[in-house]
Parts: C-alpha cells; structure tokens; sequence
C-alpha cells in the first residue's frame, strides 16, 4: 500500500498538532478526514466561536473536519466507521475510548512531546523544564487503555539549553514532531515498525506530567536559585509563574542565577523572598542558597516589561518581600 492509498484519520487541537498534519498534507499522504475538538465560545458573551488551529488549517487546505463534543456518540463512531480508516494519528488531543483507537486494522498512534515512559500526561514539554532536564523528544507509540503507555514506536531526542525556555522547547519539538510522524507512517506503510513496550525501559524513571493549574504555577522563594529559575522558563511565556507583592498577583517571565550577592553580604540570609534593588537598574529576590535576578515582570493590572521599566514607574523598598 502507498501512501497515497494509505487512508490516515488526523486527530488534534492546539498549535502543536499543525504541524505533524502539515507534513502529512505537504506530503502527499491521504487523510480523509480531521478530528479536533470543538469551536471554542469567546468574547465578553461567549457570541464568539473560535475554531482550534487544526480546524484552520485542515479547512483551508479542504480536508474533511469532524468535531464531536463526545467520542463515544454513536452517530460520531458510525460515521467514523463509515470513513473505513487504515490508520489514525493522534497529537495533542484527547483520551480515546477503545472504540475509536483499535477501529483502524494498522491501529491508531500518537505524538507524545517527551521520551516515554518519562513524562506521561498533559504537560510534558512544561515539566522538562521546571525539573531542569537538559534533553526532550518525541515519542510515536500505539494505543492501548492506560493512557501514554502504549508501545513505543520511535524516538527523536533533542538537547534544552539551560536558557531555553518552555516556549523554545515546544517550538523545537513541534518542528521534530512532523518529521517523526511521517517517518512512522512510512516505516507502518513498509513493514518494518518493531514496537517496544515501555516496561522494557526499566531504567527510565516514571516522572509524571500533570495538567498544570494557577496553584501550580506560585513561586516557592524557599526553594533553592536553581530550582526557581527552571520553574519560572518552564513556565514562561504560558501559563507564567507568579508570585504576591502587596496582595497583588506578580508574573515572572525571565530570571538569572546569581548565587552571590557581593552588593548584599549581609542579606546572604534573608527571608526568602526578600527584594534587594537600587531602585533603577537590578531588582533580585532572595532564595535558600542565594538570589535570583528578575529580567522581565507583569504586576496585576499592568503590561508585561523588562524590570527596568517597572522599577522607573514603581518604588519598591529594600526587604520588602514577594511571597
């Protein structure tokens, strides 16, 4: 069978997915239909409808686009069915029932954006970098019931650099993720796919990857400079890490390590938390080990800026502390 007469369901939503289903339509290959969640209401009333990327660009680019608000409906499965589907692809989009993922006779495969078995769940290029990983990858592997534990098909790894943040890591593996997903689909087409189950990776340790929430994303000052540091690029530019100052809600997007402080000797032992600035070119917060020096802030209320900015148009006192 060749591509072109291999039949692939695409299923996705966000930004990430685009670009695996670009190079399956860049390619040549013959996807019959798109499945990615539905419009989403936006706007003060909600008036709005606001189509996922995926949906933007399979409809632009004429493909077949199905939008269930539930993968068990039977009108959904059955005209599913009716498509008569080789294969299905899935990046970045939801728990399938068993229904959908063993319909195909070639199966159903997904895109996971980490080196399984680390990092299972919804958030594996965010948790990369908060726990200071200095590489990544994609993953392809089948589906079974427990989700992200299916058998794992191939793997392309890729270094993070200590600058990068989260913004860079998913930009890098969304580039990767097309490559690897048509190099799947040709090494299905060919025959030559040896799958591996992850209880062979018995050296990798299990790390979760949960969904990340507002409560998540508060900065512990106790914690140790580099700790901070990888929490706040791992966050950074979405969901973007947070801290108080005054009862107010402060976003951190870009910070230094600096474990010495040889302006502040004597605040080596500051409350964590405590600020240390002149007032005009530098503002660090104190740590368990050291400081941090933040970069670029947003307090409520106000724009995103470089702490140069803020610090022209806000005074803020010596110990005074970001809790």
């Amino acid at each position: 069978m060749s591509k072109e007469e291999l039949r692939i369901i695409y299923m996705g939503t966000p930004d990430f997915a685009v670009e695996s289903l670009r190079a399956l339509v860049e390619g040549g290959y013959n996807v019959v239909a798109v499945i990615t969640m539905p419009d989403k209401p936006i706007g003060r009333h909600g008036s709005v409808l606001q189509p996922s990327p995926v949906k933007q660009y399979a409809v632009e680019h004429g493909l077949k686009v199905l939008q269930p608000e539930k993968l068990k409906d039977p009108a959904f499965i059955e005209e599913l069915r009716a498509l008569k589907a080789d294969l299905q692809i899935v990046v970045a989009f939801r728990m399938l029932p068993e229904v959908v993922w063993s319909m195909p006779p070639l199966g159903t495969f997904n895109a996971h954006a980490s080196l399984l078995p680390k990092y299972r769940g919804a958030a594996p290029i965010n948790w990369a970098v908060i726990n200071g990983e200095t590489e990544t990858g994609i993953t392809t592997f089948f589906l079974k019931h427990e989700i992200d534990t299916g058998d794992i098909i191939q793997q392309v790894r890729i270094p993070i650099a200590d600058t990068d943040n989260v913004e860079v890591v998913h930009d890098k593996l969304m580039m990767l993720s097309g490559q690897l997903v048509t190099e799947t689909v040709d090494n299905i087409i060919a025959g030559t796919v040896t799958s591996v189950p992850q209880d062979d990776f018995k050296d990798v340790p299990l790390t979760p990857a949960p969904k990340i929430f507002r409560e998540t994303c508060r900065i512990d000052w106790n914690q140790p400079t580099k700790r901070i540091y990888d929490f706040i690029r791992g966050l950074s530019p979405y969901p973007a890490a947070w801290t108080t100052f005054n009862g107010k809600s402060v976003k951190i997007y870009e910070a230094e390590k600096c474990l010495a402080d040889e302006k502040h000797p004597e605040n080596a032992a500051s409350t964590a938390g405590s600020i240390l600035t002149d007032g005009k070119t530098y503002l660090k917060v104190t740590t368990s080990d050291g400081q941090l020096l933040v970069k670029t802030i947003q307090m409520e209320g106000k724009k995103k800026m470089p702490v140069t900015d803020l610090l022209r148009g806000l005074k803020m006192e010596e110990n005074a502390l970001f809790v």
